[in-house]
């Protein structure tokens, strides 16, 4: 019985050892799993390649965390360097992975540059919004987190990506912009300079009212609101004689830019109040009507 147990076991050994001798460790990196043409992908550049793309990936991750760190840039500041090197990054990523994996770059870009030139006149808006992608993340004119005006719709910026920018708008509605409006059109960015901006609100009272009591009412009235801030102080201005009444303006800081009009909903509110309160009279139009006998 040991001895049928001990022949068994010497023949599985051998036989072992006999395709280790094979199928030897070169053979198998080298054993070719797909190939088309003079590309061929064996085991060991997929290995490579798997080896890479992980290395990659904790390179891109070391990357942003050294990026976030830095305490002397603001947030979209980080986000634009990263996103740029982010993209940078896989494009050459990209093309290192298709050199392991056996493909000749040279012929694949001078292929890519001919059907290109083929295809220019076609995709070149398509092409000008990436260009304008990337000049966007590069001066950082407009950053993530700003409050824009584009074609008299008021957002904000919520992601900048290398073809289009997507926004969000005072009510509360998504809306993806090509990188391209950015460049190419007048933009307002109430926050470039911080991110408190000046606002105001109108007013006509009744001729024969107090000037002096009408400025000290609409200051009144603004410093009072939680979202204003007290430096710069609210200011009054009498900025014209109408044809019912007289004009008045006061100006007002907030850091709240992007639901600015609920603020200035909020202060009408008070100013209509304390006017009611002190007498102050809000006109109507006018008009004198002569009837002819």
């Amino acid at each position: 019985m040991y001895e049928n147990h001990f022949k068994e076991r010497y023949l599985v050994n051998h036989l072992y050892m006999n395709y280790l001798e094979e199928f030897s460790p070169e053979e198998i990196l080298g054993y070719k799993v797909f190939s088309f043409g003079k590309v061929v992908l064996s085991v060991e550049s997929i290995i490579y390649l798997v080896v890479f793309i992980f290395f990659s990936y904790l390179m891109l991750r070391f990357v942003r965390k050294i990026v976030y760190n830095v305490t002397t840039l603001d947030e979209a500041k980080k986000y634009s360097i990263f996103t740029l090197f982010k993209y940078f990054y896989i494009t050459f990523c990209v093309v290192v992975g298709l050199q392991i994996l056996g493909f000749n770059i040279t012929l694949i870009i001078a292929g890519s540059a001919a059907l290109l030139v083929g295809l220019g006149l076609g995709i070149q808006n398509l092409f000008s919004d990436y260009i304008s992608g990337i000049v966007v993340l590069f001066d950082s004119s407009i950053k993530v987190g700003d409050i824009i005006q584009v074609d008299g719709l008021v957002c904000q910026v919520r992601e900048i990506k290398l073809r289009t920018s997507l926004v969000l708008t005072r009510d509360d509605k998504y809306i993806v912009i090509p990188n391209s409006n950015l460049t190419k059109n007048s933009i307002i960015n109430w926050t470039h300079n911080g991110s408190a901006a000046r606002f105001e609100v109108n007013v006509g009272v009744a001729y024969g009212s107090d000037v002096q009591l009408v400025k000290s009412i609409l200051v009144e009235a603004t410093k009072e609101n939680q979202h204003t801030l007290p430096n710069p102080q609210p200011f009054a201005r009498f900025t014209d004689f109408a044809d019912s009444s007289l004009n008045f303006s006061v100006f007002f800081w907030t850091h709240d830019v992007f639901r600015v009009e609920n603020i200035k909903g909020e202060i009408r509110e008070s100013i209509n109040q304390k006017f009611a309160s002190r007498k102050v009279e809000i006109p109507f139009p006018q008009r004198v009507i002569h009837q002819k006998s």
